[in-house]
């Protein structure tokens, strides 16, 4: 069996310049009397930002983390304590985070996020110099002191598009 996918994230409530108009029912619009030609073009500077075409395009890893009963909350903490910053000392850079709303897509049980490297092989170095710090190793023995947190990641090393607004 052959599985395709097309993964893509979109953000609303964060990007104001592409939140939708009021008249349409779909949401708030970006400020009180912008027409929907400023939105687009608000839209399209920050997409300009963000595809700087003179730097090469970075390496994403999408990561989900699939939690054992009851200890989303416990991974949560360890990322908000330490993870975070034990990544960013050996050079990942850190997009987002989230968790599914639904039921039926692992709400209250998977934690997904976004982290992103200057290359694949920058990839490497970042997770195996975490491994093996010793810090890394205190806290995740620590974190497992009531139990395992994580019972499967899952791992996607992405290539931005060319059309893609985060390259």
């Amino acid at each position: 069996m052959v599985c395709r996918s097309f993964v893509f994230l979109l953000c609303f409530a964060s990007m104001p310049a592409v939140a939708a108009d009021p008249s349409d029912g779909l949401g708030p619009s970006s400020s009180p009397g912008e027409s929907r030609s400023a939105e687009a073009e608000r839209a399209s500077a920050f997409a300009a930002c963000c595809n700087d075409e003179s730097q090469p395009p970075r390496v994403f890893e999408l990561r989900i983390y699939h939690t054992n009963d009851g200890k989303l909350i416990d991974l949560h903490k360890r990322f908000r304590d330490h993870t975070c910053r034990l990544l960013r000392k050996h050079g990942a850079e850190l997009i987002g985070f989230w968790t599914p709303l639904d039921e039926k897509d692992g709400k209250g049980s998977k934690l997904i996020y976004l982290v992103a490297f200057p290359s694949r092989e920058a990839a490497k170095e970042t997770w195996q110099a975490f491994s093996n710090d010793p810090e890394w190793k205190q806290v995740y023995a620590e974190s497992h002191k009531d139990g395992v947190l994580v019972n499967r990641v899952e791992s996607v090393y992405l290539e931005p598009t060319d059309y893609s607004a985060l390259r």
